[in-house]
């Protein structure tokens, strides 16, 4: 299997904490596949943690981590979103969310204290998180006639391939799901077998 669609996430939402002169940093991490989702969690602890400061995050999707973004939320520039987005970086995480809310506690910190704290809480709630391997799917969905089903299904059991859909009527309908750099290959074989289109 190629590595291109391995990628490393969190399993399940982790919180982290960091306290500097009064002030309170809690972190929280998840796992995320789009920026909908994002939006869903960050709208929710904004009217969890109403009376906070300041609701700073980052965010990393793709198994490149293409697609990422850090917002400050009103601290200086660059002293929260960014180190936050650092610590995935260095945990080597993607398709992940941490969102680090801020309690001031009466005493500035300063830029690196600012820096430091966003940086700790980010990097407590990825300590407390287990980091798994994912790879990354793509769903093909093909249709074919009654008569090819042995054949397909047997294509399915070597090939060792999760179904994700099936209608299994006159005319057969099928959603399959595999790893993306495998797909065009799969296609191709699926095709090879007589009375089956790809949709």
């Amino acid at each position: 299997m190629n590595n291109d669609d391995k990628y490393k996430t969190i399993d399940a939402p982790s919180a982290g904490i960091y306290k500097e002169k009064g002030s309170k940093f809690l972190a929280f991490a998840y796992s995320v596949s789009n920026e909908n989702e994002i939006k869903i969690i960050l709208a929710q602890l904004k009217k969890e943690y109403f009376d906070a400061r300041h609701h700073c995050y980052a965010y990393r999707l793709g198994t490149k981590g293409e697609t990422f973004r850090a917002n400050d939320d009103g601290e200086p520039s660059g002293t929260a979103g960014k180190p936050i987005y650092g610590q995935m970086l260095s945990f080597n995480v993607t398709n992940i969310f941490i969102v680090v809310i801020r309690y001031f506690g009466g005493i500035k910190l300063g830029t690196s204290g600012l820096i430091t704290a966003y940086k700790t809480a980010a990097a407590d709630a990825l300590k407390n998180a287990k980091i798994i391997e994912k790879t990354e799917l793509q769903i093909i969905s093909f249709r074919f006639n009654y008569n090819a089903m042995n054949d397909i299904m047997k294509f399915i059991k070597t090939e060792n391939i999760e179904i994700a859909e099936q209608n299994l009527e006159l005319n057969c309908n099928m959603k399959i799901k595999v790893a993306a750099s495998k797909a065009a290959e799969i296609s191709k074989r699926l095709l090879k077998i007589e009375n089956v289109f790809i949709n």
